[in-house]
């Protein structure tokens, strides 16, 4: 049973090591630097969509060809938005994110992290 503890603990000091190191942390800032303002301009024209919704009420329900309104086509949009969103993500992390973090996964098993 001690054997096991051993590994255990060996295994969370290399992750410990693997958070603490300068590679794990420019992830991360990578990470952020493309999540968090993604995430507040989606945030923003939610919110921005609500808003009108609530208070722009002639607005929204200006009528653009038939039945077709302002406020259809804003609120499809927040659905092509998302799509556009998860798909420009995944396009990103394929390119910028992943290679760093097989990179950061390959030193850490052979031990090498700075």
């Amino acid at each position: 049973m001690s054997g096991q503890n051993d590994i255990s603990d060996e295994r969370a000091a290399r992750y410990i090591e693997v958070q603490n190191s300068q590679e794990f942390a420019d992830l991360r800032k990578k990470f952020r630097g493309f999540v968090f303002p993604m995430t507040g301009a989606f945030l923003a024209w939610y919110f921005l969509y609500v808003l009108l919704a609530s208070y722009a009420i002639d607005f929204m329900a200006t009528k653009i060809w038939g039945n077709i309104t302002i406020g259809l086509v804003l609120g499809l949009a927040q659905f092509a938005t998302t799509f556009a969103i998860t798909m420009v993500y995944a396009r990103w992390a394929d390119r910028e994110l992943d290679p760093a973090a097989a990179k950061l996964a390959e030193h850490m098993e052979r031990g090498e992290l700075r």
